[in-house]
């Protein structure tokens, strides 16, 4: 089928029995009726006194929705079908949807005539539209979300129900926005298809399983939670990670790093110290340990592990040629076959890496992880929620309390001190939006209930961190020097943040 430039089917005429045809009693005597404003059909502008009513449109609306998913759903898959006889290939999801488009297109113009013949009223050509691109989102893309994952300023979404949509922004402001689904159900429906899509394995959202935990196509990290709620409803989080790949100097020209910073951070990958990245929520630690890693040698073998794969440093092969990313498994309905980020650690030891990397250590993985840093696997890295440097060594102990070696707190320390080298940690700058290293600590060792370390960066007023002459130890800084390492970087006490 043929269409004009304009892209939309030529009109349906008019039926003898529908032109001109008295509605509601208008005499045939009587002038032309005034004609039909917006949000009504074939009515007047209704009178201060009396007058017809506006017609509701939400109906029309819905049954447009539902012919053209009915429609669709029974002729793609046929024309797909069609189409790979005819090519002997497989059809892409680019030419799907482009199929899509036209099936819907056509099955409009249907709707149409069909509604006109009934006499029913018929949506404008811009619904129209927007109800053809809300279908083929449901089926290709992410529905309601779409268009908020669509717009690159997006950083954060968060719905608390499918009407109650506030989204941040990658200026630090945030706005309320219109709602991503029509009901609950919708909304419900349309994680467990995300759920369903996820790209490793289908994980379970229902009342047995009320929370999931996965990474959206365009790399986008979900969670979402039903029936824990108030009222009962789906409530979700979507965190977007603006730079699936980056590097230092893209860090230093963002203003999270300065030039020493830059020098220092290289020197520590390069010399193969265990790095700790910590931070707060949205402080960057998942950037901050991909610029890290593509300070190492491409052919070296790297081990990934994650609960809901995040880091994609798989994905460039130029940059990482030797890869094997894991992901923690949920149990089953009969709630057997979970594999945790613990037991994986273990696995990817087994792996001949020469490094392991933990997306975010949020439990007992924290022994198995500091058992690789200590033993071979120098230069490994992980991630952890803290609000400072110092914190993080209370949060390793909490979280290896709860391991099933059950180390008491002083072993616990010594396997920490004896596993991680550094620790860097972000925060957001004074301007609420920049995220800037604003600490490094150095591990130095273990002293009965605590760890002891030296701050050998420390946040200046604006957040952002300034070297501490004299306070590394001589053999961590003569590694530093023989992987590169200018010491004279440590002693520009206001940093290197002008230049």
């Amino acid at each position: 089928m043929t269409y004009p430039p304009n892209g939309y089917p030529p009109p349906v005429p008019l039926r003898p029995h529908q032109q001109a045809r008295p509605h509601g009693g208008w005499p045939h005597n009587q002038p032309a009726r005034p004609a039909a404003q917006p949000g009504y059909f074939g009515s007047p502008t209704p009178e201060r006194f009396g007058g017809p009513e506006p017609v509701d449109l939400s109906a029309a609306v819905e049954g447009l929705r539902q012919h053209l998913r009915d429609t669709l759903g029974t002729e793609l898959p046929q024309r797909v079908e069609d189409q790979q006889r005819r090519s002997g290939s497989t059809v892409s999801r680019e030419a799907r949807r482009e199929l899509a488009q036209v099936i819907l297109d056509d099955a409009v113009a249907v709707h149409t005539e069909r509604e006109l013949n009934a006499d029913r009223p018929l949506v404008g050509r811009a619904v129209e539209q927007r109800v053809i691109s809300e279908v083929i989102n449901e089926l290709f893309g992410m529905a309601g979300l779409q268009p908020l994952l669509d717009d690159q300023r997006v950083e954060t979404i968060n719905a608390n129900r499918f009407d109650r949509v506030f989204v941040q922004y990658n200026d630090g402001h945030r706005a309320q926005v219109a709602p991503i689904a029509s009901s609950n159900e919708e909304l419900t429906d349309l994680v467990r298809m995300l759920a369903a899509r996820a790209s490793s394995q289908e994980r379970r959202f229902d009342q047995g399983s009320p929370a999931v935990n996965l990474q959206l196509p365009g790399g986008e990290r979900l969670f979402a939670v039903m029936g824990l709620t108030a009222g009962g409803v789906t409530s979700l989080s979507i965190r977007r990670h603006g730079y699936l790949t980056v590097t230092l100097p893209e860090l230093r020209a963002r203003g999270t790093i300065d030039a020493g910073l830059q020098e220092f951070l290289r020197a520590l990958v390069r010399a193969k110290k265990n790095v700790l990245i910590t931070g707060g929520t949205g402080a960057g630690k998942t950037t901050m340990l991909r610029a890290l890693a593509a300070e190492m040698d491409p052919m070296e073998r790297i081990v990934t592990i994650e609960d809901a794969f995040e880091l994609g440093l798989e994905l460039d092969p130029d940059i990482h040629a030797d890869v094997t990313a894991f992901q923690a498994r949920e149990a089953n309905i009969e709630g057997e076959g979970a594999i945790s980020q613990s037991e994986l650690v273990r696995w990817g030891l087994r792996m001949s890496p020469d490094r392991v990397i933990v997306g975010e250590i949020r439990g007992p993985e924290v022994i198995p992880m500091c058992n690789a840093m200590s033993q071979g696997n120098d230069g490994s890295m992980a991630t952890l929620h803290a609000s400072s440097s110092r914190i993080a060594f209370t949060r390793l102990a909490s979280y290896a309390a709860q391991g099933v070696e059950r180390l008491p707190l002083e072993a616990t320390n010594l396997l920490v001190a004896s596993a991680v080298h550094f620790v860097v940690h972000l925060a957001r700058g004074t301007d609420r939006t920049t995220r800037v290293v604003s600490s490094i600590r150095e591990v130095v060792g273990a002293d009965g209930p605590q760890v002891v370390s030296n701050e050998i960066y420390r946040p200046g007023p604006d957040r952002r961190a300034r070297p501490v002459a004299g306070s590394m130890r001589t053999d961590n800084l003569d590694d530093l020097v023989d992987a590169g390492f200018d010491p004279v970087v440590l002693e520009q006490s206001e940093g290197w943040w002008a230049s």
